[in-house]
């Protein structure tokens, strides 16, 4: 496990004002202590506490699987709730 690479935090926003629709969702990974793969979702309405889900992985693959199933499905938002999400730029 070391040496793997994590893949940088992703933050997405969905907006549209004239619906009132402000949406956030980000993916960030890490290592814990066992050298696991945690990946923590985060997601909700802009300005609100949100929900929040952690996920731990034994490999990079199992891990990068589970990010790509998620941006999978936020790809479908637009069909959802009619506005696609936007990646954010993140700072180093």
């Amino acid at each position: 496990m070391k040496g793997a690479i994590l893949p940088d935090p992703i933050e997405l926003e969905a907006l549209d004002e004239g619906r009132n629709i402000w949406r956030r969702y980000s993916i960030v990974a890490s290592f814990d202590l066992f050298d696991m793969i945690v990946v923590e979702t985060r997601w909700g309405r802009i300005g609100a506490r949100g929900q929040a889900q952690v996920r731990a992985f034994n490999d990079c693959e199992s891990a990068e699987r589970y990010i790509a199933a998620i941006l999978r499905r936020r790809g479908t938002a637009e069909n959802r709730i009619g506005v696609a999400y936007r990646p954010l730029t993140v700072a180093p």
